[in-house]
């Protein structure tokens, strides 16, 4: 018999590129899907804001307008960033931009207008995507001078009643009923230092301050130098003037001369009484330390505005054993007056003295005028300590200025 042949078996692979094949493809896919959920969503723009109002701004001279406006509706979410505000003089434009406020700001002052010039706005919300304008316009508005503000009603009130106050003291001195004026010792020191330059047959020196005409205390010290003078020409007492400016030094001479012919004594007035020293302030020092040292004056009167020089004059004056009487409004320099002169007026005394000493109506007026004042700011302030403890709040709101 004849074998049946034998058949060979076919050993079939697995398809392995087949798998590899696959798998990649499958990790394409999961890679591309993965970067697209990573990657971040397009922003859109934001909501515009609406409402824009523009209005004059009230008690001003004309220089502002006040522009308000209802926000976005996505203000509070990371779509608006901000607001930019523009300005043209025509709708059309060219716009300009005028400020950018942050988020969540409903309202803008537009400090740089001109006076009656019209102009039209527009506010924008500021986002990631971009800058979104408002659909509308709003203008024309233009900015007007007010003749009135009713912000500083308190203050007319105030100065209305100090010049009552003070007219009708002036009407009172006038009228033969002098207001009292408490007696300051500085000022009675005066003529006291005066009688003993006489007595030693000595001059007497008096300084209105180192500072020009347009300080108040030189006003001060010229006005109190012409009673002075008076004085001095009463009990026929030489007196040098030593003066920094020019101004001061011509209206020196007029109050010197005054002086001595209220008293009767015009003949008796020395032209160099009164010396033009110099402006600067160590010259000036120089020459009058000289002077005290030369003419050893027994009397010196400071009167006005010191600085670095008022301990250096104060001292000299001390060592020759003057009778030294001073006064100033300038609080840094009162300690050393106060321990180098026997008398010294603080503060306000100064601008006291020459109503005290020349019993002028006006003079005296002004200064009751002025004592009844802060007594009526005082009251004020205890009055408005007292509401608001009270919670009430209306008499500070009306003492505000705005």
């Amino acid at each position: 018999m004849q074998e049946a042949p034998h058949r060979s078996r076919k050993l079939r692979t697995p398809g392995w590129p087949r798998i590899a094949s696959f798998v990649l493809a499958v990790c394409v896919c999961a890679a591309a899907t993965a970067s697209a959920q990573e990657a971040p969503a397009t922003p859109s723009p934001p909501a515009a804001p609406t409402n824009l109002t523009v209005v004059d701004s009230p008690n001003d001279a004309g220089r502002s307008l006040v522009l308000s406006w209802s926000l976005s509706s996505d203000d509070g979410s990371p779509a608006v960033t901000g607001y930019q505000l523009h300005r043209a003089t025509d709708p059309g434009g060219p716009w300009q931009l005028i400020d950018s406020v942050a988020v969540g700001t409903s309202s803008f002052t537009d400090q740089t207008v001109q006076r009656d010039v019209p102009y039209f706005y527009r506010v924008s919300a500021v986002g990631p995507a971009g800058v979104v304008p408002a659909r509308s316009v709003t203008g024309p508005v233009s900015a007007g001078s007010e003749w009135y503000n009713d912000g500083r009603t308190s203050v007319l009130i105030g100065v209305i009643l100090f010049f009552a106050f003070v007219l009708y003291f002036i009407a009172s001195a006038q009228a033969g009923r002098k207001p009292f004026v408490r007696r300051i010792a500085g000022i009675d020191a005066i003529e006291e230092a005066i009688g003993r330059a006489t007595e030693m047959g000595r001059s007497v020196l008096y300084i209105p301050g180192i500072l020009d005409i347009d300080e108040i205390q030189t006003v001060a010290g010229l006005v109190i130098l012409e009673n002075v003078a008076k004085i001095t020409a009463r009990y026929e007492t030489p007196i040098v003037v030593p003066i920094t400016y020019p101004i001061p030094f011509t209206i020196a001479e007029d109050m010197v001369k005054a002086g001595y012919l209220h008293a009767g004594k015009p003949d008796q007035y020395d032209p160099n009484s009164v010396r033009f020293i110099s402006p600067e302030q160590f010259a000036y020092v120089a020459a009058v330390t000289g002077i005290m040292l030369r003419d050893k004056p027994a009397a010196h009167i400071f009167m006005g505005a010191f600085y670095a020089e008022s301990l250096l004059l104060a001292e000299t004056g001390f060592s020759n054993g003057a009778i030294q009487v001073a006064g100033t409004a300038n609080v840094h320099q009162l300690p050393f007056f106060v321990v180098a002169c026997d008398y010294t007026l603080i503060g306000e005394e100064l601008y006291a003295a020459s109503a005290y000493l020349s019993g002028d109506p006006k003079l005296v007026g002004g200064l009751k005028g002025a004592d009844l004042m802060k007594i009526v700011i005082i009251l004020a302030v205890l009055t408005g300590c007292v509401l608001e403890t009270m919670h009430v709040t209306a008499f500070t709101k009306f003492m505000e200025t705005r």
